[in-house]
C-alpha cells in the first residue's frame, strides 16, 4: 500500500516570493481532494532563500517536504527526482506561480482516479480561458502545431505546467526521457502516447505571470529538441 494517495510537486527555482502564496494555497486545495497527500517542493539550486523558506514550513507541517539540489539540475530532472523518490499513488505538478487556476486541480486528479494514466491541463482547447500577450500566444500556437505535425501528437497543449500521473505507469517512462529542462513535458506526453497511455486533456483557466524563467535560448532549444526526439523515436 502506498504512503500517500496524492503527491503534488512544486518545481521551484528562485521562487521565494511565489512560495508564500503557493504553499498555503496548495494545502488548502489538496485538503479538499484527499486526506492523504504530500506537498513536495522540487527546489532546483535556488539562491534566493527558497530552500530555507520551505524548511520553515517543514517544521510546522509534516505534509510539506523539501527536495533540495545544491546545483541546478533542470526542471525536468528535478521533477523526475521527486517522482521516483515519493511513495504515492498519484503524482501531479503545477507551476509555482499558480498561473493555472487551482480550482482545476480536483478535476485533474479525478481524471487519474477514473482511469487515465496521464491528465494534463490545456490552454489551447476551445473551452480554455487564457490571458497572455499576443506574442506569447503566437509562439505557443506555433510550437504546439510543430509538435503535432512533426511528432504526430494528438494533444492541443504540451507545455502547460499542470499535469497528473499514475505513478506506477509513469515510472518506467521516466527512464526513456532525455530532456532535463523545459522540453521534458513535451517528451513525456509524446512518449506516453507512443506507449498507448490513456491521456485526458482538460481545458483550464490560465493567466500569464509577470515572472517567467523561460528564455529565448530555451525556446530555441525546445524547437531543436522536437527534431532530435523525432530522430530517436524513429531509430
Amino acid at each position: 500500500m502506498t504512503e500517500y494517495e496524492v503527491c503534488a510537486i512544486l518545481p521551484v527555482y528562485n521562487d521565494r516570493d511565489a512560495l508564500e502564496t503557493a504553499i498555503p494555497r496548495s494545502i488548502e486545495v489538496l485538503e479538499g481532494v484527499t486526506d492523504s497527500f504530500l506537498l513536495a517542493v522540487a527546489e532546483d539550486g535556488s539562491t534566493d532563500g527558497s530552500a530555507e523558506f520551505v524548511r520553515e514550513w517543514e517544521t510546522k507541517d509534516s505534509r510539506v517536504r523539501l527536495f533540495h539540489a545544491d546545483e541546478r539540475l533542470g526542471r525536468g530532472t528535478a521533477l523526475t527526482r521527486v517522482i521516483r523518490a515519493v511513495d504515492a499513488e498519484i503524482v501531479c505538478y503545477y507551476d509555482v506561480d499558480l498561473a493555472t487556476d487551482m480550482a482545476h486541480l480536483p478535476a485533474l486528479i479525478q481524471a487519474v482516479r477514473d482511469g487515465s494514466d496521464v491528465a494534463t491541463g490545456s490552454r489551447l482547447m476551445p473551452e480554455s480561458d487564457i490571458v497572455r500577450t499576443q506574442g506569447r500566444e503566437v509562439a505557443s500556437q506555433g510550437y504546439n502545431l510543430l509538435v503535432r505535425t512533426v511528432l504526430k501528437s494528438r494533444l492541443y497543449d504540451h507545455q502547460c505546467g499542470f499535469k497528473a500521473f499514475r505513478r506506477d505507469r509513469i515510472l518506467p517512462l521516466l527512464d526513456t526521457i532525455e530532456a532535463p529542462h523545459w522540453f521534458w513535458d513535451t517528451e513525456l506526453l509524446v512518449r506516453a502516447q507512443r506507449k498507448g497511455f490513456r491521456i485526458t486533456e482538460i481545458p483550464v483557466r490560465w493567466r500569464t505571470s509577470d515572472k517567467t524563467t523561460v528564455k529565448f535560448s530555451d525556446v530555441y532549444g525546445m524547437g531543436t529538441a522536437i527534431f532530435h526526439l523525432r530522430r530517436h523515436l524513429n531509430d
